[in-house]
């Protein structure tokens, strides 16, 4: 229950801030609002992580394989891309075309057991949920 409710909250949350950053954006500049997001983001990271232990950052350097640690480089790919979509579909299309977008990489990520990733079998009730979940998103388009 507690991770469907984080799951939850996490959505929520991603849409919020993906109107933030969308309105900083149309007052600054992509990259301006971009780099906020992520210097301000980094600033709450340093602060909790005074607040809450302080482990070891040299760990970092132990992490296999290297390319897990270009998870800062996507995230600012990913502001960049919310913003952009939002900006041209508006709030709703644009989350509901990323959900689906998470959804199937996720699945087929889970298929073939990339990066470190369980496999998992193919089912197809789930194959039969994302089409489902994309003929929604038609429905809700028109």
């Amino acid at each position: 229950m507690f991770g469907i409710l984080i799951a939850l909250l996490s959505g929520a949350l991603m849409s919020i801030q993906g109107v933030f950053n969308t309105q900083v954006t149309k007052q600054t500049d992509l990259w301006v609002s971009t780099g906020w997001v992520q210097l301000s983001a980094f600033a709450v990271c340093i602060a909790a992580w005074l607040f809450t232990g302080r482990s070891s950052i040299s760990a970092l350097l132990d992490v296999s394989p290297k390319y897990m640690l270009l998870g800062g480089v996507i995230g600012a790919f990913i502001t960049v891309t919310v913003i952009q979509s939002m900006s041209a579909l508006g709030p709703a299309r644009s989350v509901m075309l990323i959900v689906i977008s998470q959804l199937i990489i996720a699945y087929v990520i889970e298929l073939l057991g990339m990066f470190g990733v369980d496999k998992q079998p193919l089912e197809w009730r789930k194959i039969i949920g994302m089409a489902v979940s994309i003929v929604g998103i038609i429905i809700f388009k028109w």
